[in-house]
């Protein structure tokens, strides 16, 4: 009989999985996982960390989580602006863009002949897609050539690249990126052009930070914006990604067609049924490999060529096998393959490789159904839950040289033959032993608790019941063991040729013997197996790479450490316990030494057979890698500081990340292991544990997490059936022993399990005993006592239709189960509840049970009155054990209450404050342990309390409530509310607000504020919840609920008397905050220090980057030296713009800043830099009053403040003295805490939550708001509080509040502008217009809605007059119009009027910046500065305002300097106090007590969203809100922002000569080379209005003259620097849109042609803002001007108004360079409509002011007037061999006649003989 280990302990062991600090070894302290503190309360133990603890080993933690995520479909949409193209390869063309995802396509409308179209168009695709099927689909954008109705037009390029890469971009979008486009049947041909897109894909809930869409001014630099990943290098090259694919094996019978059955029964043929393929998907293309018939373990041998740019924008190459079938193929497994992990970027990093290597395929169970109902897992679509096959493949790419000419220009997917592979490439076969032992199955789902239920294990096919094998057959041994046929393996067991094995045939046990549950309680069964525990054990024949899974265990294992050590930082933190930085030091040296161990271990065997070279490449970057982690680890740790805590733990969560992406092995080698629950023989649910966590290894840090441990696995039911409520309810809990190791080092195999059991081994034959044990009886056991001390539950999910829920809690420990009583109506139960299990029976030694006891398992749930109960959600725990002799008390008892997180599938629905104790019985019985004390109280009968100190410490408190109203409450069972009243109920005791007697009317509470008195505990975290009810009270005394909200947290209501030493309240001594005139540099975090403008703000060292943006700016000419704007053209829109742009320039530099900062923080060795002394000077006087907070601010946040000032300092010299105003790229309640100053806004929630996703329902769930405020203090009060001067005692702490009684409102709602609205139309756009709704007033300006425009500039202003409370929720939603049919809503957006007018931040008119009284920047408060600043003293009880001589005012102790005086339209000055007021105001924030930010003159950005698609924005609204009394004086007309009228110019443009321009025709008398020029212009998007010079014919010398004039009047928006055009679309449009196009004059040279078309010579496109100025001479004239733009100063023609030069035509050769093909002087005049009007000038050279002549050398009939010249030419040159052959000839022909003639006649001579 064997008892106990085998394996002597190690000595490393008992540290193995502690915190580096220990600081005493003391073993009580150790159980209770040091935290890094000295005393018990500093010891965290929350339920992420409470089930981790693991101290003696035997047991590994269980996984929290259930749900499985992938594979649920989730709601996308993809948005994509086609901005414009640039570059296109290709003459005069007429270029469209497709974009097409998957199989959608969509199309931009075609731009006439032109290589740099402007499309600026906005598609958006929508899909309902599982995020895996989602991030695979392709993008791909083409630019196709002259594509019409008749004919599909000619690719030009296309780009493409996986949803995946943009998603995983930073804010999951791509903004204005050139998208470089290739010929993908010429990958010699080079780049074919440049498309301009953003692209943004955004999940449901996301919210995406659209970047401000300010004037598209940024220098066009295409090479450094182009649209790649960070990393991407820009110059990508092509390359051939080779997949070969060799054989695969363990194929499952798939029995597919009807007629195969019917084959075999009737002809007996008994083939495989199955023919099997391989399809593999890769950057949207496809290849197949050829189909072998009938074969189970299929041999291809073939590779399939893909040819792709590299590094690929596709990052998942999906391989499946498939069965190839006449009805429909389908899918037997699939396996993607993520190019990340098997590449690496670095400088020493290499190409993808793989293999050859098996990858192993899971999916749907293997017994075939006709209809499989979990298909999808073989698609790749959720987690496999059987093994289905493996195949043998590798991966090779290499980089093309495109110039070589052997290549295949083509991208086509090709198939070859490739030869066959040795059998040992892989490894070498080695014999694998799998061993497990089930310790208990308990919580078996109660549908399937009454047939006798058994266990199967497999892994890979051995042990598989329907088509497993059990071992290979003798011929096969070498090879691996595939599917040998059942009765080939049966036959196998029963032969005696191979019992001469090592330890006799081991026949593999897979299955437990079936056993009936019994009941544990109404919801789940258990299996009795007490003392007697089944075990399984399989023997499997695997290629032995243990290596690859070893090298993944250590840096998983480092992995966990790490992530449980920043997990105890967190909760330290979270819990503001001491010494945060101690512990996160440790958890980095920990992580050091992890991985230097790595180094060592991983260094040892190089040279193991059967490597492949990406595991040769692999362990050197991982080795690398980790190198690197440890020094940065070791230098992080030197930098941990206090104040740095919170930095440093983001950087350590990236070595995190780092870290779990390197223990991926992208190469299997044993296949995952399932276990499955089956009951009368149907496959009920299972486990999947991967092989890796429980792997053998002699080292310790190499075995899997799992390996010889005991685990708590909970089985789930598979594929879809696992999705929502289903997959949340446990089907069983197992505690589950596993082993895998090599068969040959099996003799370890039971020493992890706990000790004190004997082993019964199967009888086989006469005497002979097999070696593993088919089960294990324990004869130790222990008794104990379990104490469950159930406090409370918090922020519970809502199971019933009211809202609330009726939870109970159910605790399970081991087969025992016990429930807490049920609360009714609450989210927040106290239930203060001990529970006793009593007699609790653990299996094993006393000393093991201590260190490490089995977890307890916490359901709560909702009980219904009818019915079963409601799951709400599960947590684990680890109770605190106590041996019998051990003394109960201090430190480690009582325990002490724990939060543990509750989950609810993968969400969190709660939190559970809880303690557990494990008490051993000794021999003396229950006598040893500690009292209880019996119940108390008798009302709650049998029910104990949670005992004295465990129960938290109470004191008492008062909690204030300010009672203001409730809001758009919603019917309650279809009847209106009435008379509502608010319960607010914490800790047992409440209070009640007065009824509102009628709530239509007035639906504010009459009695203000209400207190009540409550035991709470000491430590706030402890705090409870408080509950907030609104109930509807009825006739007869009865009342209904209406909605509750449960505040979870008291924190931010706990009153904290003044810390009367802060620097804030110093009252003594002057502090003078000293401004300039000049607009001040505005919006640094709180208040700039301006000590005196001398220093703080004009010495800014300009960093580096300004210095260079300054030369560049310098650079661009004239555009700086601008003259001071003139008054009168200046409107609100000038203001706006400025303003924008000051907002883009702050944005990137806060981007460059925080970058530099990075930077910085990287290269900043130890703790140079982190505390920086210089602003803690407590000096009065002259030094700017700093808050607390902000002392020994990091440099980070210094170096931003710098560089912000420096840029808008620099920004402020060169732009114009435009008055600005806050544009905000947000919604302003985020930028002002939802105006919750003082007055708080609760949701009120009703209904269930819903069960698809759990987060998303919450919107619809509100049925309405509860304004108000609480206000917890401990009693008694400070002295000194109640003592203030007008102290109201009936308003307790809320001094001050306004008067609740209803107020009249004039509401004015300015709307700007909309930005990428959701198309609404068929043709991709939307005709919106706005409609706002308050109260019951509806504004809907429908007549002025904007056609086929997603970016509509309202400009519109609307005035509403409003009584609050009763109207205050502003509705301002964009619908678009249609002609037919009703209006759609496009997206709405809503708006608390009422914070905002209450709020002490004075929401209502924006501060403006600076004051004047007339002109664009009209004050338009109806109160001045002066009287709003004397109006706020007064109710903050400040001293002041006090005006002084010289420019100065006081306010508290405060001093502010300003200028006095103002100026009138007229030019008059006057003095004021005005401006000094205001700087005031705009620095109220410093006032010590009663100072805030005041809101500043603004536009806001808001989101608009629609109902039908919650969670996804559909564009959105750029306005702002003016609210004015009407008690008060009535303010000015309302601000004009209508949009701007486009203003009319005429350009004129001459054209005077052209030179060297390209000769095309050659002439048929002289035979020179001549061309017929003319030239063509036109202004962009105005192609169709074109205008041609006449020809100037016959030139020899590419000279032309022309003197032609063209004139192209066009309407401009000088702000927005754009052409506006309208025009209809189609002759089926409706009405006409309007374009905005950029200024953009083109000219093109041709070559005119009698009969044939003309020939595109060259062009140039000038763009009228920005265009290198013409040269002096033609030969001053080059290519340069247009390829080299961006270095040449450039010129406006809107600021000179007329300029004279040279410019290049040019044109693409045959290699698609540019080339000069010639030279053309223009002139170019613009004129405003009136100037045209009075100098006219007429077109061509007609009056008036008409063009003289050219002067035109006549060529065209030259060899009429040199007929020498031309003879000369005609004969010597072009016709001299037709001439010579002609002579020739003619000389022949004269021969042959002189014969003809005279041979007559001498013949008859010779006849005659004459």
């Amino acid at each position: 009989m064997k008892l106990g280990k085998t394996r002597p302990p190690k000595e490393g062991h008992k540290n193995k999985d502690e915190a580096a600090i220990l600081e005493t070894e003391d073993l009580d302290r150790k159980a209770m996982r040091l935290g890094g503190g000295f005393d018990p309360d500093t010891i965290s133990l929350a339920s992420v960390t409470a089930v981790t603890t693991n101290v003696s080993n035997k047991r590994s933690k269980p996984d929290i989580k259930m749900e499985p995520s992938a594979g649920r479909p989730v709601d996308y949409q993809v948005s994509i602006t086609i901005i414009e193209a640039r570059q296109l390869v290709g003459l005069n063309m007429d270029p469209v863009v497709c974009v097409e995802i998957g199989d959608d396509k969509k199309y931009t409308s075609m731009k006439e002949s032109t290589n740099s179209p402007y499309y600026n168009e906005y598609f958006v695709f929508e899909f309902h897609v599982p995020p895996d099927v989602m991030f695979d689909k392709i993008l791909k954008l083409s630019v196709i050539h002259s594509k019409n109705l008749l004919r599909s037009g000619t690719l030009v390029g296309t780009f493409k690249l996986d949803i995946g890469t943009v998603y995983s971009q930073p804010e999951h979008q791509f903004y204005h990126k050139w998208a470089m486009l290739s010929d993908p049947d010429d990958i010699t041909a080079g780049v074919k052009g440049y498309v301009k897109c953003d692209i943004a894909v955004v999940a449901k809930g996301d919210n995406i930070k659209s970047p401000h869409k300010a004037n598209e001014t940024d220098e066009d630099d295409i090479e450094g914006n182009l649209l790649l990943p960070e990393g991407v290098p820009s110059e990508r090259q092509w390359a051939r990604y080779y997949i070969k694919i060799y054989r695969a094996e363990g194929l499952p019978k798939m029995n597919t067609s009807i007629m195969a059955n019917m084959k075999k029964a009737f002809i007996g043929e008994n083939k495989d049924l199955v023919d099997p393929y391989v399809q593999v998907l890769f950057a949207g293309q496809r290849g197949k490999t050829s189909v072998q018939k009938s074969s189970y373990e299929p041999v291809w041998n073939e590779q399939i060529l893909f040819t792709e740019m590299f590094p690929p924008l596709c990052k998942r190459m999906k391989i499946q096998i498939r069965d190839s079938d006449k009805v429909n193929d389908v899918a037997i497994g699939t396996h993607f393959i993520d190019l990340r992990k098997i590449s690496n970027d670095g400088d020493k990093g290499f190409l993808p490789t793989l293999g050859p290597a098996w990858v192993n395929m899971y999916g749907s169970t293997r017994n075939y159904t006709l209809m499989d109902e979990h298909q999808d897992l073989n698609e790749g679509l959720g987690e496999g839950v059987s093994f289905r096959a493996r195949l043998l493949i590798s991966i090779v790419v290499e980089i093309l040289d495109t110039a070589s000419t052997e290549i295949m220009s083509t991208t086509e997917v090709q198939v070859e033959q490739i030869q066959n592979i040795s059998e040992y490439v892989t490894g070498k076969m080695e014999e694998f032993f799998l061993f497990g032992a089930f310790l208990e199955a308990t919580m078996v789902d109660r549908k399937i608790g009454d047939k006798p239920i058994s266990f199967e294990v497999t892994i890979g096919n051995y042990g598989n019941q329907i088509d497993g094998v059990n071992k290979p057959t003798m011929h096969r041994k070498k090879k691996d063991g595939g599917d040998g046929d059942e009765e080939e393996s049966e036959l196998l067991q029963n032969s005696s040729e191979d019992e001469a094995e090592d330890d006799g045939d081991l026949v593999s046990v897979s299955t437990t013997p079936p056993m009936k549950p019994v009941i544990t309680d109404r919801n789940y069964f258990h299996l009795p197996y007490f003392e007697n525990k089944p075990c399984i054990y399989i023997k499997s024949w695997w290629q032995d790479q243990r290596r690859r899974l070893y090298n993944a265990n250590i840096m998983d294992k480092i992995a966990d450490k790490l992530e449980e050590g920043l997990n105890d930082v967190q909760e330290i933190i979270k819990t503001e316990k001491a010494f945060p930085e101690r512990r996160l030091r440790g958890v980095l040296e920990e992580l050091g030494s992890g991985c230097n161990r790595f180094v060592t271990l991983a260094n040892k065997d190089q040279n193991q057979t059967g490597m492949t070279k990406l595991d040769r490449e692999r362990l050197k970057s991982c080795m690398r890698e980790l190198e690197n982690m440890s020094a940065q680890a070791k230098t992080t740790r030197s930098q941990v500081k206090k104040n740095t805590v919170k930095d440093k733990l983001k950087l350590v969560q990236n070595f995190l990340q780092k870290l779990r992406f390197l223990a991926e092995e992208p190469q299997h080698s044993i296949p995952d292991v399932f276990i499955w629950m089956m009951n009368n023989n149907k496959r009920i649910a299972y486990a999947r544990i991967p092989s890796k966590d429980i792997l053998y290894s002699i080292v310790d840090e190499e075995s899997g997490k799992d390996c010889g441990k005991v685990k708590t696995v909970f089985l789930k039911l598979p594929g879809k059936k696992g999705f929502g409520p289903a997959g949340w309810t446990v089907q069983a809990k197992m505690e589950l022993y596993l082993w895998l190791g090599l068969n040959k080092q099996r003799k370890d195999f039971l020493s992890g399990l706990p000790n004190g059991f004997e082993e019964n081994k199967a009888v086989k034959g006469p005497g002979l005993q097999s070696f593993p044990p088919i089960s294990l009886t324990y004869i130790m056991k222990q008794e104990f006592q379990l104490r469950v001390h159930m406090y409370q539950a918090r922020s519970l999910f809502a199971a019933d239709n009211s809202g609330l829920s009726d939870p109970f809690a159910r605790v399970f420990f081991s087969t025992h189960s016990q429930c807490t009583e049920v609360l009714n109506e609450t989210l927040c139960p106290t239930w203060d509840q001990l529970l006793v299990f009593d007699n609790v029976e653990l299996f094993g030694e006393a000393c093991e049970l201590r260190d490490d006891p089995p977890i307890i398992v916490i359901e709560i749930y909702d009980q219904d009155t009818p019915g079963k109960a409601e799951f709400i959600g599960r947590t684990f725990a680890k109770p605190i054990t106590k041996m019998s002799d051990e003394h109960y008390g201090p430190p480690r008892f009582p325990p002490q209450l724990e939060y543990y997180q509750i989950y609810r599938g993968n969400n969190i629905a709660g939190d559970l404050l809880a303690a557990f104790e494990l008490l051993q019985i000794g021999a003396a019985g229950k006598a040893d342990l500690p009292p209880i004390d019996g119940p108390t109280d008798s009302e709650r009968g049998p029910i104990l309390p949670v005992p004295m100190g465990i129960r938290p410490v109470l004191s008492k408190y008062r909690i204030e409530v300010l009672f203001w109203g409730l809001r758009d409450l919603k019917r309650v069972n279809l009847a209106q509310v009435d008379r509502p009243r608010v319960d607010i109920e914490c800790a047992g005791k409440g209070v009640q607000s007065a009824v509102i007697q009628n709530y239509k009317k007035n639906p504010n509470f009459s009695t203000l504020v209400k207190w009540f008195e409550v035991d709470l505990p000491e430590n706030e975290l402890l705090h409870p919840p408080l509950n907030i009810r609104v109930v509807d009270c009825r006739a007869f005394g009865r009342y209904t609920l209406v909605g509750s909200h449960a505040v979870g947290s008291l924190r931010k209501f706990i009153y904290r008397p003044p810390d009367k030493t802060a620097n804030n309240w110093s009252t003594a001594g002057e502090i003078i905050v000293n401004m300039e005139p000049e607009p001040p540099i505005k919006k640094m975090e709180t208040c700039v220090k301006l000590d005196s403008t001398s220093d703080a703000v004009v010495k800014v060292d300009v960093p580096e980057e300004d210095k260079k943006e300054k030369k560049k700016k310098k650079k661009k000419g004239e555009e700086i030296e601008e003259e001071e704007p003139d008054e009168s053209l200046l409107d609100w829109w000038s203001k706006y713009f400025a303003s924008i742009e000051t907002m883009t320039e702050q944005l990137k530099a806060q981007e460059a800043a925080a970058a530099e900062a990075e930077e910085k923080e990287d290269m900043e060795i130890a703790a140079e830099g982190t505390e920086i002394k210089p602003h803690e000077s407590h000096v009065k006087g002259s030094k700017g009053k700093e808050k607390s907070k902000d002392k020994g601010k990091s440099s980070k946040e210094d170096k931003k403040k710098k560089q912000q000032q420096a840029d808008l300092l620099e920004k402020k010299n060169n732009k114009q003295k435009i008055d600005e105003l806050h544009v905000y790229n947000k919604e302003l309640e985020q930028e002002c805490g939802n105006f919750e100053d003082w007055l708080h806004a609760f949701n009120l929630y009703r209904g269930k939550i819903g069960d698809d996703d759990d987060n998303v329902t919450d919107e619809e769930r509100i049925v309405g708001r509860y304004k108000g405020s609480l206000c917890v203090y401990k009693v008694p009060l400070p002295e000194d509080v109640a003592k203030e001067v007008g102290f109201d005692p009936n308003f307790g702490m809320f001094q001050g509040i306004p008067n609740n009684d209803p107020i009249n409102v004039l509401v004015r709602v300015y709307v700007v502008r909309a930005t990428d609205l959701h198309p609404a139309d068929i043709n991709g756009k939307a005709d919106p217009y706005v409609v706002i709704k308050l109260g019951k007033t509806e504004i809907k300006d429908k007549e002025n809605y904007i056609s086929k425009q997603l970016n509509p500039i309202f400009g519109k202003s609307f005035d509403i007059e409003a009584t609050f409370p009763m109207e205050s929720m502003l509705t301002v939603s964009v619908f678009d119009w249609d002609l037919v049919g009703s209006d759609d809503l496009i997206g709405e957006t809503k708006i608390d009027l009422e914070n905002r007018f209450y709020s002490k931040q004075r929401a209502t008119c924006g501060i403006a910046q600076t004051y004047s009284i007339h002109g664009y920047n009209t004050w338009r408060d109806p109160m001045k500065p002066t009287q709003i600043l004397t109006k706020l003293c007064k109710e903050g009880k400040v001293d002041g305002p006090h005006f002084g001589p010289g420019g100065r005012v006081k306010v508290a102790n405060r001093v502010f300097l300003g200028p006095t005086e103002l100026e009138d339209e007229n030019g008059l000055k006057k003095q004021t106090d005005e401006h000094l007021a205001l700087i005031a105001l705009q620095h109220w924030e410093d006032i010590p007590r009663a100072g805030c930010k005041l809101i500043p003159e603004h536009v806001e950005t808001r989101p608009l969203l629609n109902p039908e698609k919650p969670g996804i924005e559909q564009g959105h609204l750029e306005m702002w809100v003016d609210m004015f009394p009407t008690d008060m004086p009535a303010p000015g007309p309302a601000v004009d922002i209508s949009p701007r009228k486009p203003k009319k110019y005429e350009l004129r443009v001459i054209i005077w000569n052209t030179d060297e321009v390209i000769l095309e025709d050659d002439d048929y008398f002289t035979g020179e080379k001549s061309s017929d020029i003319f030239v063509r212009g036109w202004l962009k998007g105005q192609q169709e209005d074109k205008q041609d010079t006449d020809v100037h014919y016959h030139s020899l010398t590419g000279e032309g003259n022309f003197n032609w004039r063209f004139i192209f009047p066009f309407d401009y928006l000088r702000a927005e620097e754009k052409i506006v055009m309208s025009k209809k679309e189609s002759m089926f449009s409706w009405d006409e849109t309007e374009y905005k196009i950029p200024a953009r004059l083109t000219l093109q040279v041709w070559d005119a042609d009698h009969f044939s078309a003309d020939d595109f010579l060259g062009a140039v496109e000038l763009d009228l803002n920005r265009f290198p100025r013409g040269a002096k001479t033609a030969k001053q004239c080059s290519i340069d001007m247009v390829l080299n733009e961006q270095e040449l100063p450039t010129i406006s023609i809107f600021k000179q108004k007329r300029v004279k030069g040279w410019w290049p035509f040019v044109a693409q050769n045959e290699n698609d360079e540019m080339e000069l093909t010639g030279k053309v002087e223009a002139e170019l005049q613009l004129l405003t409509a009136e100037e045209a009007e009075k100098s006219p000038a007429g077109l061509a050279r007609n009056e008036p002011e008409p063009l003289e002549k050219p002067n035109r050398p006549d060529t065209s009939y030259i060899w009429f007037l040199s007929p020498l010249k031309s003879i000369k030419y005609l004969v010597c040159t072009r016709y001299k061999w037709l001439i010579i052959k002609i002579v020739l000839a003619l000389l022949l022909l004269a021969m042959l006649g002189l014969f003809l003639y005279s041979m007559p006649g001498y013949m008859v001579k010779k006849l005659l003989g004459a």
